[in-house]
């Protein structure tokens, strides 16, 4: 319930949608190497972070 608040208090969502895509790609950057290391506590928390930001980029998007 907090991150549909969020969302629909964010302005512009237009602008968050590309800096949240960023914020992916980095993310999903971060898993790659962690995955390559086998890095599993790594892995856990880039998959964690990915989850907020989908969650986040579902919101907006549905404004």
């Amino acid at each position: 319930m907090e991150d549909v608040i969020k969302a629909y208090k964010c302005r512009e969502p237009e602008k968050r949608i590309p800096v949240l895509r960023l914020e992916l790609d980095y993310e999903l950057a971060l898993l790659y190497e962690a995955l390559i290391e086998n890095n599993t506590h790594r892995i856990d928390q880039c998959k964690a972070r990915l989850e907020e930001l989908r969650r986040e980029m579902l919101m907006l998007e549905a404004l």
